[in-house]
């Protein structure tokens, strides 16, 4: 599996190039709704993790952030490579089809790419397999796993010209195990986080309490948690530890399935080598915005640890600069 990360802070400003696929600004939730939600959550169970305020806010199905709207774009929150240039998707397929040819071409093959957004780059990749005549019925298909209603529906209007089977699936699970090309282009950094703090009591969870009608705040969990206990080793020594369990998990998935049916796996994030401190922050309007405000109208992220990911998946990987790449 080769791993690439971009060592950037702040998602990519929009630029004066851009893309000519957009859609038209479509309408926020409802930051209301989901903050009486999760206030009422709080009420009930008491303050949660950061990971239970990032999957409430980003997945919640009637106004989870990615669920109902466009957020990409110079309308939107953020704008990833595949949205400022056809070349970046262009070049990743031209890279696999290299790579593929160099074990034989084994046949059938599959395109799988976690969290397509728009289905931008998946554009730009078939692009080029049409070109190669890698298109051809029982060759090639293509299946995409994807949670959101809105997001899937532009996904199949853009990719509706090409000839070839497309699959949506809500897990990885889902997804046939067979040869293939699997993608995460900026999809590790929106997995929920578990954040800790050390104290002299030892390593504390940061969890996120209501305070007062529609606000939050961060608090300390007064004693050990479960997921504390299982993912801060004995032997840490920063004051500040996230973790990320679902994509720890969800890489090890990806490294097994290669490893027993062969394929190759291309993680694209923006990241760190185990080293960085407090990364959890959101964006509105392509701008950092207090992630506590205003929850379901900006996009939440987190730095993608790949030491840890190198650690689970082992020897299977390669971690490198996107511009080295």
């Amino acid at each position: 599996m080769l791993i690439s990360t971009r060592l950037l802070f702040k998602r990519l400003l929009w630029r004066t190039l851009k893309r000519s696929l957009s859609t038209k600004a479509t309408p926020e939730p409802s930051s209301f709704s989901i903050a009486q939600q999760l206030i009422t959550k709080i009420k009930v169970g008491g303050p949660i993790t950061v990971a239970d305020y990032m999957k409430h806010v980003l997945l919640n199905p009637q106004a989870g952030y990615y669920m109902h709207r466009d957020v990409l774009g110079e309308k939107g929150d953020f704008v990833t490579s595949p949205e400022l240039s056809q070349m970046f998707g262009e070049l990743l397929a031209i890279w696999f089809v290299n790579e593929w040819s160099k074990v034989g071409l084994p046949k059938p093959v599959q395109i799988v790419e976690l969290g397509p957004g728009r289905g931008t780059l998946c554009y730009d990749i078939l692009r080029i397999f049409e070109r190669f005549r890698l298109l051809e019925p029982g060759l090639t298909t293509v299946h995409l796993v994807e949670v959101s209603p809105h997001l899937t529906k532009l996904q199949s209007d853009l990719l509706s010209p090409f000839d070839v089977p497309i699959t949506w699936h809500k897990h990885l699970d889902d997804v046939p195990d067979q040869f293939g090309f699997y993608l995460a282009h900026e999809f590790f950094d929106v997995l929920p986080i578990h954040q800790f703090k050390k104290t002299e009591r030892g390593y504390r969870e940061i969890l996120i309490d209501a305070d007062g009608p529609e606000k939050f705040r961060f608090v300390l969990a007064p004693g050990e948690t479960a997921v504390g206990k299982c993912f801060v080793s004995a032997d840490e020594t920063r004051d500040f530890v996230e973790v990320c369990p679902e994509g720890l998990i969800l890489a090890d998935k990806l490294a097994k399935r290669i490893e027993s049916h062969g394929g190759l796996g291309l993680i694209v994030d923006y990241g760190h080598g185990g080293k960085s401190a407090d990364t959890f922050r959101a964006f509105k309007r392509h701008k950092l915005h207090d992630p506590l405000v205003e929850p379901g109208s900006a996009d939440l992220t987190a730095d993608v640890d790949f030491e840890a990911i190198r650690k689970v998946v082992s020897g299977s990987m390669e971690f490198i600069s996107v511009s080295r790449f």
